[in-house]
């Protein structure tokens, strides 16, 4: 049986007046968001986009379309690897909470939604480059992404994450463009259309090491379908309201980083190829600075491996191996076989 690993919890309010902490990744959509002399633009434009998506998604009894509004949190999280009190910064999502301003009442929403992870940055731009770096054919090393997915589900599964959230997380990010998806007979009246693709990308096969599962999704008058990684059932654990909340604010978020994908001006079809080179789009209001945020991700990946895959890399090792997911016992074979891909 491996040691267990501590984790700890801080959360700050992500609002017009947020301010990036010393060891949040600068890559992360929020805090690239907050940086600059647009800093305060553009955190109050992102807020109100993700209100009125809100809003136009909740639009029953809501006739004004002003009824709701989203707080954010972001949820920080730093693994203590040798239990001295030592921590490095591991993980960072966001939660949601929903303001019904008709009942006066604050509803719980999702955590999850963004994710950002030094250790991925390791992964995706220092180990995956070198290993590829004199290949042929593109090809992953092995046990590629088992480590960072076993932290992650180590999280899930810890009493840290169990006393400050009381469902699982569901994350939320833009589809490949590595992929070719095709428009289902599926539609929930919530997460809309669903697509569907004939092999997993990458992104896909890496959360899937963490424990996740994925289905594509393009809710009503969107223009291209989303990502969810969830653990549990998509459909049946979540509130219409929880997910409109996570909708609203991941859709806000690509509009701004990926517009010729989620702002273009022509809705997917029933076969949909994501290009990052499509010309027919339309900018939002808000500066975003995609190139240094690729530049960065490089940095951090060296950074992480300096000050945390060398330092602690036979503790490391040691706890992957013997890793269990406690979670495991609960799983039905569909979500274990979809774990294993």
């Amino acid at each position: 049986m491996s040691q267990e690993f501590t984790f700890a919890i801080k959360r700050i309010r992500f609002d017009e007046n947020y301010h990036p902490s010393d060891n949040t990744r600068l890559t992360t959509n929020f805090a690239n968001l907050a940086r600059g002399a647009s800093r305060q633009e553009n955190l109050r434009n992102t807020l109100k986009m993700i209100d009125n998506r809100f809003n136009s998604l909740a639009h029953w009894d809501n006739p004004k379309a002003d009824r709701y509004s989203v707080e954010l949190d972001i949820i920080s999280v730093d693994i203590d690897v040798e239990g001295n009190g030592e921590t490095f910064p591991t993980i960072e999502i966001l939660k949601t909470n929903i303001v019904d301003h008709k009942t006066n009442q604050r509803i719980e929403g999702i955590v999850g939604n963004n994710f950002s992870s030094y250790v991925r940055d390791y992964d995706f731009s220092v180990l995956l480059l070198e290993h590829n770096k004199d290949q042929a054919k593109f090809s992953t090393p092995e046990n590629y992404g088992e480590l960072h997915g076993k932290i992650f589900k180590s999280f899930v599964n810890s009493d840290t994450f169990k006393d400050n959230f009381t469902k699982q997380p569901v994350i939320c990010l833009s589809v490949s463009t590595t992929k070719t998806y095709r428009r289902t007979t599926n539609e929930h009246p919530v997460l809309g259309v669903e697509y569907e693709q004939d092999a997993y990308s990458l992104t896909d096969e890496y959360f899937a090491k963490m424990g996740l599962k994925v289905r594509y999704f393009m809710p009503k008058n969107s223009v291209a379908p989303l990502a969810f990684y969830f653990r549990g059932d998509l459909l049946s654990d979540y509130t219409d309201l929880e997910l409109i909340g996570t909708i609203s604010t991941m859709e806000t978020f690509q509009k701004i980083y990926r517009p010729e994908i989620y702002n273009a001006n022509a809705a997917a079809g029933q076969i949909y190829q994501p290009s990052l080179k499509h010309q027919d789009y339309s900018l939002t209001r808000i500066v975003y600075d995609r190139e240094e945020r690729s530049q960065l991700a490089v940095k951090q990946g060296k950074w992480t491996e300096e000050y945390f895959i060398k330092p602690y890399h036979t503790i490391l090792e040691r706890w992957a191996a013997n890793y269990a997911d406690t979670s495991d016992s609960d799983k039905s074979d569909s979500e274990k076989n979809c774990a294993a891909v």
